[in-house]
C-alpha cells in the first residue's frame, strides 16, 4: 500500500475532478508551488497510484441506453482465464471476481437489445461459462468510480 501525504490527497482530489488542469492551476488550488505539484505527480505516477488520465463520458448521450450487470458461473479452475477473455469485449466496463453463488460479475453497456443479446449468447458460447444471469439497470442513481473524499 502506498502512503499518501496531505499534498498527495489534495492533489488526487483535484486531479480526479478535472485531469486536464495545468500544474500551475493545481498548485494554486492546493496552495503549494508548481514544482511541488510536479514532484508529487511524478511520484504518484511512478508508484502506479496515478495509472492514467481520462475523461468521464456520458454514455447515454452516445446511445448506450442499456447498462447490464451479469452474474457468471465458470467451470472450476478457469475463472481467471474467462475473466481475461470477457475483459477484452469492447462493451465491458468492469469485471469482478466475487464471493457467493456466482463466480464473477460483469458490468457492460449496450446501444440495443440485439447487441445485448449477442453479448449474452457470446458469453454462453465460451467454453467454460456454465451459466449467466443478466440484470438490466432501470435507473442509474450514481456511476462514478472516483473516490475523492476518502483519500
Amino acid at each position: 500500500m502506498f502512503a499518501l501525504d496531505d499534498i498527495d490527497r489534495k492533489l488526487l482530489g483535484e486531479i480526479s475532478k478535472d485531469s486536464k488542469r495545468s500544474y500551475r492551476d493545481l498548485a494554486k488550488a492546493i496552495g503549494v508551488s508548481t514544482a511541488t505539484v510536479i514532484n508529487h505527480v511524478q511520484r504518484l505516477e511512478s508508484a502506479g497510484v496515478i495509472r492514467d488520465y481520462s475523461v468521464r463520458i456520458d454514455h447515454e448521450r452516445l446511445g448506450y441506453e442499456l447498462t447490464v450487470i451479469t452474474e457468471i458461473v465458470v467451470s472450476k479452475g478457469k475463472l481467471l482465464e474467462m475473466d481475461r477473455e470477457i475483459a477484452k469485449i469492447p462493451n465491458v466496463c468492469a469485471v469482478y471476481d466475487i464471493t457467493g453463488e456466482t463466480d464473477a460479475m460483469v458490468v457492460a453497456k449496450f446501444k440495443s437489445r440485439s447487441s445485448l443479446s449477442d453479448f449474452t449468447k457470446g458469453l454462453l458460447a465460451m467454453p467454460y461459462i456454465e451459466r449467466t444471469n443478466t440484470h438490466v439497470v432501470l435507473t442509474t442513481i450514481k456511476e462514478d468510480f472516483r473516490l475523492i473524499e476518502d483519500l
